[in-house]
């Protein structure tokens, strides 16, 4: 009898510590939710990457605001990032963050510097291939740019992201900038960035797509 009090008293902790703990989790929901939350990688460049205005004004940061605990959103962007660029990096961030949804913004860098729309398509191939090999669904923001070096390069380029979204059965939005590119009050002086005032604008562009993606992740 002697030697099963401990054995008693150990099994009755035991109970009491399991009882704190589910006790825990229940007042404290964020615990609990944190796991069920879907992610949300955004793979970007300088447009996703707050460039010229502070980081809480970007229009990424205010995606994060308008999800509050619907999801996990994490910023991936760097300013200046290309398509290769992106793809290098991208297995690893992959791996370290296991989105469900993945956003990629990129390309624009690719279309400035006059790089091949081929390899643009290659290398943005790789990032959706890769993502939806970890199951996650893609969301692709194209990008317009100037007619610096041609029409015909221009319609290249642009086209690569249509050509995408119907091989790959993906979510487009065609243009991130649409109506904010041509309005001068909503572009920094390098007409290339916009400005803290266009961010709110962004966020609408591209919420009617993300929406539905977390209605299929929840």
């Amino acid at each position: 009898m002697k030697r099963g009090i401990p054995f008693m008293w150990h099994r009755l902790a035991c109970m009491v510590t399991a009882g704190l703990v589910a006790l825990i989790v229940l007042f404290q929901p964020g615990l609990a939710n944190a796991e069920s939350r879907p992610t949300l990688l955004v793979m970007g460049d300088s447009l996703s990457a707050a460039y010229g205005i502070e980081q809480d004004q970007g229009w990424v940061r205010l995606l994060e605001r308008r999800l509050d605990d619907q999801a996990q959103v994490v910023n991936a962007s760097i300013s200046g990032e290309t398509t290769g660029g992106g793809l290098e990096r991208f297995e690893s961030v992959l791996d370290q963050h296991a989105p469900d949804i993945v956003l990629l913004e990129l390309g624009g860098n690719d279309g400035l510097r006059g790089l091949p729309p081929a390899q643009m398509r290659e290398n943005l191939a790789g990032m959706i291939e890769q993502s939806q090999s970890a199951d996650a669904e893609v969301l692709l923001l194209g990008i317009d740019i100037p007619p610096n070096y041609g029409q015909a390069y221009r319609d290249a380029f642009t086209g690569v992201y249509r050509t995408l979204a119907d091989e790959y059965d993906v979510a487009l939005l065609p243009f991130l900038l649409e109506g904010i590119a041509l309005d001068r009050a909503l572009m920094q002086s390098d007409g290339i960035h916009p400005t803290a005032e266009a961010q709110p604008l962004i966020l609408e562009n591209v919420w009617p797509m993300v929406e539905p993606l977390l209605e299929q992740a929840h």
